[in-house]
């Protein structure tokens, strides 16, 4: 009998009630909160450091800092499917993008700030919007974009990344016939556009006889690393 009782399910959750209290509410059902960006401390430290020249400056730096970063993401130059895939982008889902915004925000769609195509990055293949959490619980159209962008990224077809880490594989032009070492490299969205700028290279490049060798001192990290490279089928 009291073996019974023990391998029952039910009442091993009431046992877990007893022994942890009420449950928690579902959190899911509530209304998504705004994150509070302040913090004296920080403020106050950086203030006395004088990196702003002029009071102005640093009230636009604080403004800056507390905005919500930009949705920002690259396609996948080297793949075959890359420039269907940024028409599909730029034609569908831009336009859906903006008619949403608008109806969300009721404004007029000739109102609504466009998606940022990145002026210096190669072959005008990333894109920066505004796209908050907030928006995307609100807005049916605004979830499915986020969905693509989500599903895209598993296939490999396209890279989240800030802007401002793509920046150093452009500036270091790699090319097929190079050896890169990359330390720190987790979570690996360099890496993987390190990988890819081995394979921007002519027909008779088609398997670079370059490579990249990453890694990192955080072992789990490492898993991040090595699903970022896979995603690309680089062999």
């Amino acid at each position: 009998m009291g073996r019974n009782k023990k391998q029952n399910p039910f009442a091993a959750r009431k046992r877990q009630k007893r022994e942890n209290g009420p449950e928690r509410p579902d959190r899911r059902a509530l209304p998504y909160e705004e994150i509070k960006r302040d913090n004296a401390f920080f403020i106050k430290y950086y203030h006395l450091q004088k990196i702003c020249a002029s009071e102005e400056e640093w009230s636009q730096f604080l403004e800056s800092i507390r905005d919500n970063l930009p949705t920002t993401f690259r396609v996948t130059g080297f793949k075959d499917e890359a420039k269907a895939l940024l028409s599909i982008i730029e034609t569908q889902l831009f336009t859906e993008y903006v008619r949403a915004v608008a109806e969300l925000h009721q404004k007029a769609p000739e109102d609504v700030e466009r998606p940022l195509c990145l002026p210096w990055y190669p072959n005008g293949l990333a894109y920066q919007l505004h796209l908050t959490r907030k928006d995307i619980r609100r807005s049916e159209p605004l979830y499915r974009l986020h969905n693509f962008l989500i599903v895209e990224t598993t296939a490999g077809g396209i890279s989240r990344q800030e802007a401002v880490s793509m920046i150093p594989p452009i500036v270091m032009d790699v090319r097929p016939t190079d050896k890169v070492l990359d330390m720190c490299a987790a979570p690996g969205s360099k890496t993987a556009q390190l990988i890819e700028a081995l394979h921007a290279a002519p027909e008779e490049h088609k398997i670079p006889p370059g490579f990249v060798l990453a890694n990192d001192v955080d072992n789990n990290r490492c898993y991040m690393l090595v699903h970022q490279a896979k995603r690309l089928n680089s062999p």
